[in-house]
């Protein structure tokens, strides 16, 4: 691999940015759809799914670092991280398939089941996940072109989102015919399909360009001594925790607050009157929070160029959970206000998702400036570790908030339980949304000394070129 600043093509941009589709394709149903599936479908108690949750990240705690280790001391011809996608896309298909596949077991049965393959759900994530996040900052070496990626990047991703969002509640009534255990086990095997085909089409079109420093010792107690010293990946990590527990549990809430909250009814918009079903509100939703969560990524380079990445990261995410917390005051009758309401809530996330990952690998820049050496696999695995954690709090949070406040499956709930759902919309996530924003007021890297720092490290590399010529 030679070490190159030369702008990507956009070939290669929305190349690379169809694996991220292709990952959003399965993590937005787990943020969407798999607490309400475990419990509605799959017939599981809301605080058992909590626990699972939290409890599988014993091992992915472990698993997720080696991944990047491992990734870090690959070498083939395809490069360090591509070869993940190619020998996982598969496996991560089949093993999402059998998530949603209900068996005719009891119910300690199926419990052990949904333990067993949500963990390796969870494995085979890590596995293609880890390589393809780290992939980015071995693409390019420029940081304005991370960013300009990344957002390429996020739009591939909420457009994963968005076919989700609209496409599977259908998919599960006219696949399944009304057997929601069998309509999502095959909803489930068209959105691995599609992942498959589109995870091939990053391997085929992307070409890894940055190479750790040519003196560099690989030792495992060095780079994760590299890890726990760097302040703005500690930083960044803690703020992505906060992040995706304040939209995990949003986003798993909004099925049951309109199954449950809203219900089906007619909505007057504009002098228009629509019959609208859960199914559709909940799809309606979904798409058009999508699409304004679309419109703040594509202006993120926009922002962070005014701004800077580190003040648009925390306003923004601290703009959208205080506009979420206003979810608390409206009726089932302020339609038309709940989706404006989540169009700015969504708006303002944008941005947030998009300069997460490019801030990983200014994370990962600010490593080799400072100790001379380059662990991109590992940075973006104990990054994929601080999502994952937050997306599984999130979801044991759900879990027991809702077993704390009486709910139960399929039925029509108690004054009780419909507060904790109307709270797990409202309040609940916007503690976290803003906890996480707050964080980022200590992050170190503006724009001004990133811009320092990839000129040392462009220095340091073509120096480095030079002496490997003398030598030979």
């Amino acid at each position: 691999m030679q070490d190159t600043a030369e702008k990507l093509s956009v070939k290669e941009k929305i190349g690379f940015s169809l694996g991220d589709c292709a990952s959003n394709l399965f993590f937005q149903t787990f943020i969407l759809f798999l607490l309400i599936f475990y419990t509605d479908v799959f017939g599981l108690p809301a605080a058992a799914v909590g626990t699972m949750f939290l409890i599988t990240r014993i091992w992915d705690a472990f698993f997720d670092p080696v991944i990047g280790i491992i990734s870090d001391r690959t070498q083939t011809r395809w490069g360090k991280f591509r070869p993940f996608l190619l020998w996982f896309a598969l496996p991560f298909a089949i093993i999402g398939i059998l998530t949603f596949t209900t068996p005719g077991f009891d119910n300690t049965g199926k419990l052990i089941y949904a333990y067993i393959t949500y963990s390796f759900m969870m494995m085979i994530y890590s596995a293609i996940n880890v390589p393809y996040s780290a992939l980015m900052g071995v693409l390019t070496s420029n940081s304005e072109q991370r960013v300009i990626l990344s957002s390429y990047r996020f739009v591939a991703a909420f457009s994963g989102g968005f076919i989700v969002q609209g496409a599977t509640l259908y998919l599960v009534s006219f696949l399944g015919h009304g057997n929601l255990q069998v309509g999502w086990k095959l909803a489930m095997a068209t959105i691995a399909g599609l992942a498959f085909v589109l995870f091939m089409v990053t391997f085929l079109t992307t070409k890894e360009r940055v190479s750790p420093p040519k003196e560099q010792k690989t030792q495992v107690k060095l780079d994760l001594k590299d890890l726990i010293t760097n302040k703005p990946w500690l930083l960044i990590a803690g703020a992505t925790i906060f992040q995706l527990i304040y939209i995990v549990m949003r986003s798993s809430s909004i099925a049951y607050y309109f199954k449950y909250y809203i219900g089906d009814q007619q909505w007057n918009l504009f002098g228009h009157v629509f019959n609208m079903t859960f199914d559709d509100f909940t799809s309606s939703f979904l798409m058009s929070g999508t699409i304004a969560t679309v419109i703040g990524a594509i202006l993120t380079k926009w922002f962070s160029g005014i701004f800077d990445k580190k003040i648009t990261y925390l306003s923004f995410l601290i703009s959208s959970a205080v506009l979420c917390s206003i979810f608390y005051f409206l009726t089932p009758q302020n339609i038309t206000v709940i989706y404006i309401l989540n169009l700015m809530v969504s708006f303002f996330f944008g941005p947030v998702s998009t300069l997460q990952w490019a801030m990983y690998t200014d994370a990962a820049d600010y490593s080799e400036w400072k100790n001379n050496r380059r662990a991109t696999g590992l940075v973006m695995a104990a990054s994929l570790f601080a999502l994952k954690l937050g997306l599984s709090l999130g979801g044991a949070f759900v879990g027991w908030i809702l077993a704390y406040h009486g709910y139960i499956a399929n039925q029509a709930q108690s004054p009780d339980s419909m507060r904790g759902i109307i709270l797990l919309m409202s309040f609940y996530p916007a503690i976290f949304g803003v906890a996480g924003g707050l964080l980022m007021l200590f992050y170190p890297l503006t724009n001004k000394m990133m811009i320092k720092i990839e000129e040392d490290l462009t220095a340091r590399r073509k120096s480095s070129k030079v002496d490997l010529v003398s030598a030979s």
